[in-house]
């Protein structure tokens, strides 16, 4: 998905409304920017993990080696989500905001289409896209 995460914000608040949580994830080349100095130090120095907590934020750099891997991405970081969209990853299932609703756009080409209040009742069930 190439937009940015106020898209996405119906979708958010919708599921909100009903008790769940979705996740934001941004996959790219380059390590995000800004990062407070002090963190980026201790990522430099080699620590498993340098956290700052603060103004109502979680701040977490962790160094990793090679690509990142999902599986473990989803359960360090996003456990209790219901979603997780992700930017910058394109071979998952694309998810755009369409007219008043979603389109999603399958691996395999094919495409549904739903509003909110029925994306956010098929993300409850088993998936039928990955």
């Amino acid at each position: 998905m190439e937009e940015g995460p106020e898209a996405f914000a119906p979708l958010v608040a919708a599921l909100a409304a009903g008790g769940q949580r979705a996740g934001w994830l941004e996959l790219g080349g380059q390590a995000p920017a800004p990062l407070p100095p002090s963190l980026a130090a201790a990522a430099g120095a080699g620590v498993l993990r340098a956290v700052a907590v603060g103004g109502g934020r979680v701040v977490s750099v962790k160094p990793v080696t090679g690509r990142p891997v999902m599986q473990d991405l989803a359960r360090e970081h996003f456990r209790g989500c219901l979603v997780v969209l992700v930017r910058g990853a394109g071979e998952l299932a694309r998810l755009a905001p369409e007219d008043d609703g979603w389109r999603l756009t399958r691996r395999d080409g094919g495409s549904l289409r739903w509003s909110t209040a029925e994306l956010v009742s098929a993300l409850g069930r088993p998936s039928r896209w990955r």
